[in-house]
């Protein structure tokens, strides 16, 4: 099983980006994706999620401005965030979910500058 994130970098506040993560070695479509943040010193959080049915989940610190999808087709599911502010700066992690399985991709570093 291998959950691949990509597309962080830094940017500047209220710049936009789009982070993406494909998996691999699981049936993408019945597992619930999410998005966490880790930034330093504080506690891995929930971003957003998805469910299989596509029902999304969102943080208040993110709602309207962050949006996540999957394409079930590619195995993948994004996260576009726009009006970055500099306390979104983290380390971006993909997590996909079935029942007791439950896995984590590498996490991909997004700075936002003031």
């Amino acid at each position: 099983v291998q959950l691949q994130a990509s597309g962080g970098g830094l940017v500047q506040a209220e710049g936009s980006l789009r982070l993406s993560c494909a998996a691999s070695g699981i049936t993408f479509r019945v597992f619930a994706m999410g998005w966490y943040r880790q930034a330093p010193g504080k506690q891995r959080e929930l971003v957003a999620d998805i469910t299989s049915g596509g029902s999304s989940n969102y943080a208040d610190s993110v709602k309207g401005r962050f949006t996540i999808s999957r394409d079930n087709a590619k195995n993948t599911v994004y996260l576009q965030m726009n009006s970055l502010k500099p306390e979104d700066t983290a380390v971006y992690y993909c997590n996909g979910n079935f029942g007791r399985l439950d896995f984590w991709g590498q996490g991909t570093l997004v700075t936002v500058s003031s």
